[in-house]
């Protein structure tokens, strides 16, 4: 059914306890809406399954989540049914924990409006994107609050429908946003220009080519794109240096080591 599933909107909204989202969440997926077209972000989160570290603010900027217990992480039954789930550090909000295409989002910010706006938090990454800026800081402010984000990327046509269902789950500060999160490629990536310009936006050619290498080869093995952006940035990482300008350059690397 994802092969098939064409979103071509996202609606955001705000919810005020985990049975609102357990709820929301699974009325989505109920209406043919795949799990991976499905976020979450919040701060306290209470399941008995816990986190045993968090991700800090420079790990963020230098390229997202770290690899291991941390990434991949479940949450209970509601967050063990979507993709990517793992902990990030916010500026003016803290450790939230994120899961859906979301993650990415806020992954593929952290070399760019997170980094580039002297410390900017979610407003910032959801502004950038393409919300407007009172409805963004509207949200993190929320959040902060210890409220909950729940986004769906949802098909035009099918949009009011999807909307009503987010209202009548408690649904509060509803939005949409005609764009659907950026995803790193549309699944395999067999070239630079298969790569979300979020990304190539902040990779040399060296870099690109480090990417789509790393993420291909973790793709082909769990065809999860969160944990292959993930596994991506890692390795870019490694073998580049972040310029002033927010792009990871071989030859920066170089210089840094003399």
């Amino acid at each position: 059914m994802t092969n098939e599933y064409q979103a071509q909107k996202t609606i955001t909204g705000i919810f005020q306890n985990e049975k609102q989202v357990d709820t929301v969440i699974n009325r989505f997926l109920d209406r043919d809406v795949p799990q991976d077209h499905l976020s979450v972000m919040g701060k306290d989160f209470q399941s008995q399954t816990r986190i045993s570290g968090f991700v800090t603010k420079k790990d963020v900027i230098i390229g997202g989540l770290r690899s291991g217990a941390i990434f991949g992480s479940l949450f209970g039954s509601l967050l063990s049914l979507l993709t990517g789930v793992g902990v990030l550090f916010i500026p003016f909000v803290g450790s939230v924990v994120a899961a859906g295409p979301l993650s990415s989002l806020l992954l593929g910010a952290a070399t760019g409006a997170i980094a580039g706006s002297a410390g900017g938090g979610l407003a910032s990454v959801l502004s950038t994107w393409g919300m407007p800026e009172d409805k963004a800081t509207i949200y993190e402010t929320r959040l902060k609050a210890g409220e909950f984000i729940v986004m769906a990327e949802v098909p035009d046509d099918r949009s009011g429908e999807y909307i009503l269902l987010m209202e009548s789950a408690g649904g509060q500060e509803i939005h949409v946003t005609d764009a659907t999160l950026p995803h790193p490629c549309p699944g395999r990536c067999d070239s630079p220009e298969d790569l979300a310009i979020e990304v190539k936006a902040h990779l040399s050619e060296d870099a690109q080519a480090t990417f789509i290498e790393r993420y291909n080869a973790v793709f082909d093995e769990t065809n999860d794109e969160m944990k292959a952006e993930q596994a991506a940035w890692e390795a870019v990482k490694e073998s580049y240096t972040e310029d002033e300008n927010g792009v990871w350059r071989k030859e920066e690397k170089e210089v840094a080591m003399v």
